[in-house]
């Protein structure tokens, strides 16, 4: 399926380059998050390419919590509406692994840097995978409300406070999954940041991460989509929540919440592109043409100006400038900014490939408990 794939695309490259023209769908369903990070990817490259190709339309399917889930039943169902779709990095390894996402020549189909640059290179290490086409790094991280009362003037300034109801009581928001919520809850209750893989490949160290979440579950609202937290933020709903660092920005600086940011222990992701294997030739088509214009290195650089992901591009880093509407200077925000990334820590993508089914079902009977 891999092989087959991946020579599809590169015989429709080939008919770009002059041989013949390929015909090009002009519809194309996108798949993403919603919410600002969508409407950052709408800004930097979709409507710019909209305008070059004004006879193509996308609809966006804010389903990529999802993905891994909903490819499986496409494909089983043996019908494939999907035609793009942005997933985390441990999703695509896991669609990779599976055969339900193309394997990718990325010299092939993207565009090298301004300098000649090939693709592979410019990218580099965020390529960890074969399917897996990279756009942002970015982070998990918490965000919290500025105006409590009850904190006496305090202000959480470490992951741990999360735990800390004494001192910082109210409701938090976790996400609905035990992702970054099962490392967080080993480093607190004191497992050192380079065991905590190792640790929770154990029951016993799975069990050790749910019991310490188990000193606030019944003070926590289950999140599933990236807009929940920053919603309740507002609302006052909730006093502390985690989510991505991309939905606080807009939440703290464009909409000028009593909001603030806590970047301890932020949890670095990367985030991007899979096509999903077995498009039609005229839909795979329009997808590598739509690629190669959207992961470009300008275009990369543009999508900052929106919101504060990190371009995956070496060569987009340069040209990462002001926020496209308030004016100000993008990079202090970035999770990747020297201040900003003080005891941070990279997830582990591969072992979240591995475990990830299994520990899901754990979380969720822990959830139901």
């Amino acid at each position: 399926m891999k092989l087959k794939t991946t020579l599809l695309a590169t015989s429709v490259l080939t008919m770009f380059g002059g041989v013949a023209s390929a015909q090009m769908a002009n519809d194309m369903t996108i798949v993403s998050w919603g919410g600002a990070y969508q409407n950052s990817q709408l800004k930097a490259y979709v409507e710019p390419y909209q305008e070059m190709n004004p006879d193509v339309s996308v609809v966006w399917d804010e389903s990529s919590a999802e993905a891994v889930a909903k490819l499986r039943a496409q494909d089983e169902a043996g019908n494939l509406t999907w035609d793009l779709v942005d997933v985390t990095a441990a999703d695509a390894m896991r669609l990779c692994d599976e055969g339900l996402a193309m394997e990718v020549d990325h010299d092939e189909i993207l565009a090298p840097a301004p300098d000649g640059t090939p693709a592979s290179e410019d990218f580099g290490d965020m390529i960890v995978s074969d399917c897996f086409i990279p756009q942002i790094a970015y982070s998990y991280t918490f965000g919290y409300r500025n105006d409590v009362a009850e904190w006496n003037g305090n202000e959480p300034t470490e992951i741990c406070d999360v735990f800390d109801l004494e001192t910082f009581p109210g409701k938090r928001s976790l996400e609905r999954r035990p992702h970054n919520n099962m490392e967080w809850a080993l480093i607190c209750d004191g497992v050192p940041r380079d065991e905590v893989y190792d640790t929770l490949e154990t029951s016993e160290g799975q069990d050790r991460a749910l019991a310490k979440l188990d000193e606030i579950k019944d003070q926590t609202i289950w999140w599933t989509a990236g807009a929940d937290t920053p919603q309740l933020l507002a609302d006052g709903e909730i006093v502390f929540g985690s989510t991505y660092n991309g939905r606080l920005f807009s939440l703290i600086v464009e909409q000028d919440q009593p909001v603030s940011m806590m970047w301890d222990s932020q949890s670095y992701d990367l985030d991007g592109w899979i096509i999903p294997a077995g498009l039609e030739e005229d839909r795979l088509a329009r997808v590598l043409d739509f690629l190669y214009f959207a992961t470009d290195t300008q275009r990369l650089a543009d999508q900052a100006k929106y919101i504060s992901y990190g371009p995956a591009r070496k060569s987009s880093a340069p040209l990462v400038s002001d926020h496209a509407e308030l004016g100000i200077a993008m990079g202090p925000h970035m999770p990747t900014n020297p201040e900003n990334a003080v005891n941070s820590f990279v997830q582990n993508y591969e072992w979240w490939a591995d475990y990830r089914d299994d520990l899901d079902s754990k979380f969720q009977a822990w959830l139901a408990r």
